[in-house]
């Protein structure tokens, strides 16, 4: 009798543990299948020549171990020099992780709260209604949810000369789409806004920051926040884009300031001691970075998102998609996935968490192809289990060659539908001056010769050209 009173006492407190969340449940675990890492390193092999990128790197770590780090295919498509796994691309919109990650750690020292008001912090910083302006919090900024749209306002920060505070200020100037926390509008000036609270809070620069409290004490040595930080003997992939088949050379664009939200440019190498970190939950080799309970705040679904009927009709077992804290959120063969997608000029990147199985990955690349998102699905498939429904390599080239496809009839169709011999309503002396934008700055239209007009977007050395 006392036995049973025992047992029934211990189930009581057991069940009701799990309820309050003082015991956590047992995570699921899954061991690697045999010859799963060979398998995936012949694809990747494969496909790089199948979709015609250049070069990438891909690193993989499970259960603590770096399991796969590796180059494939070459830097520079004319000097033919081999990718390895200390190349550095760009990781882009990744950077957005490391920008919450320095967050959450100004959360553990009670410096901020994820639901203080921005204006706490910077006081330029104002949106287009005043209520907005005034109860727009950290983590709004963190999760999409303003009520901008997507890549609204890029225009101010790409390849301009505006600083990160003169980017944030003009962004009072855009136009919402929807109401303010009514759905996800991707946010590149939100993310830039939260680095620049870092920066406020913490005394140094949001590239120190980061530098001093994530690359070195994680020996993250081929790591930064700007290509002025390139060294001149640098591993470096160059960028490419892709034009009728063949991939051309492309320079380096500077994006210092748009930095917080995408600026950091590392190799498979380092990034594989940043996938190790966020899933030890903040905690790697016993040196805590942030507590274990930010790491649930920043892969919780803040900002839900529709599952689309392309995900529905290829992945059944996807059931939800969301944004969190700097990561985007999705459900596949069961298990929560935290993930993140780059894209730079001329480079693509990948990052995945499965944290259930304590699995992670990173796929670098240097031109603009689905390749990352392809073989995201391929490594699934292989390490959940998950019984593959499509040939991925099939279906992403199918869309590849679709999209050329288009591009090409819709080249075609606007020569077709071109209005010819036509002339300006006006002498061309009278179409030249300077365009104001308050939003954007000045844009000069000059007369280049007789028959042709000029234009240049001062704020941006990128944009010149011939009318």
């Amino acid at each position: 009798m006392k036995n049973r009173l025992f047992y029934g006492v211990f189930l009581f407190v057991l069940l009701t543990s799990f309820v309050s969340g003082h015991i956590s449940p047992p995570e699921k675990k899954k061991e690697i299948k045999s010859g799963s890492t060979q398998k995936l390193d012949a694809i990747f092999k494969k496909s790089i020549a199948d979709f015609n990128v250049p070069g990438m790197a891909v690193a993989i770590v499970k259960d603590g171990k770096t399991i796969l780090s590796k180059g494939y295919g070459v830097k520079h498509a004319v000097t033919k020099e081999k990718v390895d796994d200390h190349t550095q691309f760009a990781i882009a919109s990744n950077t957005k992780a490391f920008t919450s990650a320095a967050l959450a750690m100004l959360v553990d020292a009670g410096k901020i709260k994820w639901t203080d008001k921005v204006r706490d912090y910077l006081p330029y910083f104002k949106l287009y209604s005043p209520y907005v302006t005034d109860e727009i919090t950290i983590a709004d900024l963190l999760c999409h949810r303003s009520g901008l749209a997507t890549f609204s306002g890029d225009l101010i920060w790409y390849g301009s000369e505006h600083s990160r505070e003169e980017v944030v200020k003009r962004a009072r100037y855009l136009v919402p789409t929807m109401g303010f926390r009514d759905g996800y509008g991707y946010s590149n000036i939100m993310f830039l806004a939260a680095g620049e609270i870092v920066s406020k809070v913490s005394g140094m620069s949001w590239d120190n920051f980061v530098k001093q409290k994530i690359f070195v004490p994680l020996g993250m040595t081929n790591t930064n926040t700007s290509i002025r930080d390139f060294r001149s003997d640098a591993n470096l992939a160059t960028p490419h884009n892709e034009v009728g088949g063949v991939n051309k050379p492309i320079d380096w664009v500077n994006w210092d300031n748009i930095g917080p939200a995408g600026s950091i440019n590392s190799c498979v190498a380092d990034m594989s001691w940043w996938l190790e970190l966020q899933l030890g939950k903040g905690t790697l080799d016993e040196q805590v970075f942030w507590n274990e309970q930010r790491s649930y705040e920043m892969w919780e679904n803040m900002t839900p998102k529709p599952v689309s009927k392309w995900q529905r009709d290829h992945q059944p077992s996807r059931h939800f998609n969301g944004y969190g804290l700097g990561w985007e959120l999705m459900e596949y063969g069961g298990y929560k996935i935290v993930s993140h997608g780059g894209g730079y000029d001329g480079m693509i990147s990948k990052t995945v968490l499965v944290p259930e199985l304590n699995l992670g990955f990173v796929i670098l690349t240097n031109n603009i192809s689905n390749l990352p998102s392809c073989l995201t699905y391929e490594i699934l498939d292989e390490y959940l289990g998950v019984k593959q429904q499509n040939d991925w390599l099939q279906t992403f080239l199918t869309y590849k060659k679709e999209d050329a496809l288009a591009e090409k009839r819709k080249l075609v169709d606007d020569e077709a539908n071109r209005v010819k011999n036509t002339k300006p309503s006006l002498a061309l002396d009278e179409y030249c001056g300077t365009y104001h934008c308050q939003m954007y700055g000045d844009v000069v239209v000059t007369k280049e010769s007789s028959d042709h007009l000029k234009i240049d977007f001062k704020p941006t050395a990128l944009f010149k050209g011939t009318l």
